[in-house]
């Protein structure tokens, strides 16, 4: 294993040894956030397959992997207005500062594409699309016919869909397009990244399933964060809205917050 791969891998280690579980303390305020590529030159060079998705409070910062598929999709739960939209674009713009257009790109579909109007012409982009538009229905289908057909191009693709609930209402072939791209995508280097207004889970239970690696944001209902969670009492409530989220990682509480792109 070489230096960088070692370093990688001990922070990953180092992140769940030394953050702590939440709790039912009153949150302390976090310091103003820097921004991104201030952060990425702070934290100094990252392992090729690294992405960051944001900083402990000790500074260290979460990294996925894009070459281990085993964290499978990624599920962004948390309420209206507490950053869901915010985290995905630090992950476009971390994919595009930390890697060339020709290993990393993404493609992001939105009830709100004018949200993402800054990303439109970078050349990371796939392209925003329009939810219930036909062009990102024949997006996803041009990305499982990637998908199927990629056994060995090391190029990773984000594929960011901000509002999992309307996936509900497309027709029934691309639905199937997208359940097999959140069981297979990860291990074809496609990765789903999708969010859920906490509040409407109930609505979207049937497509759960696949997401073994959940983020969340500030939920205010216990009821629903414990729903989300399996965990009763998690003070979910207590992250900051809009710039601090929270993860489980080997049965701790992991909290994390997003630089300002």
């Amino acid at each position: 294993m070489n230096q960088s791969s070692q370093t990688f891998e001990l922070m990953l280690a180092a992140l769940a040894e030394l953050q702590p579980e939440l709790t039912n303390n009153a949150a302390k305020p976090l310091p103003f956030a820097p921004s991104l590529q201030d952060t990425l030159e702070q934290i100094g060079p990252q392992p090729k397959e690294a992405l960051l998705l944001g900083l402990a409070s000790d500074g260290l910062p979460l990294l996925l992997n894009l070459f281990d598929a085993r964290p499978g999709p990624l599920l962004v739960a948390a309420d209206p207005g507490a950053g869901k939209t915010a985290l995905l674009q630090c992950m476009a713009q971390a994919a595009s500062l930390m890697h060339a257009p020709e290993t990393l790109q993404f493609g992001v579909i939105s009830n709100y594409p004018d949200e993402w109007q800054a990303f439109t012409n970078q050349p990371h982009t796939l392209g925003i699309f329009p939810t219930y538009h036909n062009r990102a229905m024949e997006f996803l289908r041009s990305l499982s016919g990637w998908a199927h057909a990629n056994n060995r191009d090391r190029k990773s693709i984000l594929l960011l869909i901000d509002d999992l609930e309307s996936m509900e209402h497309l027709d029934f072939e691309i639905r199937q397009l997208l359940r097999w791209l959140l069981l297979r995508g990860p291990a074809r280097r496609v990765w789903p990244i999708l969010t859920i207004n906490a509040h409407r889970i109930q609505h979207i239970q049937d497509w759960l399933e696949p997401f073994r690696t959940r983020l969340f944001g500030c939920i205010k209902d216990d009821q629903t964060s414990s729903f989300l969670t399996g965990i009763p009492q998690n003070a979910l409530s207590q992250l900051h809205p809009g710039l601090q989220f929270a993860i489980q990682e080997e049965g701790r509480w992991l909290k994390f917050w997003i630089p300002e792109i």
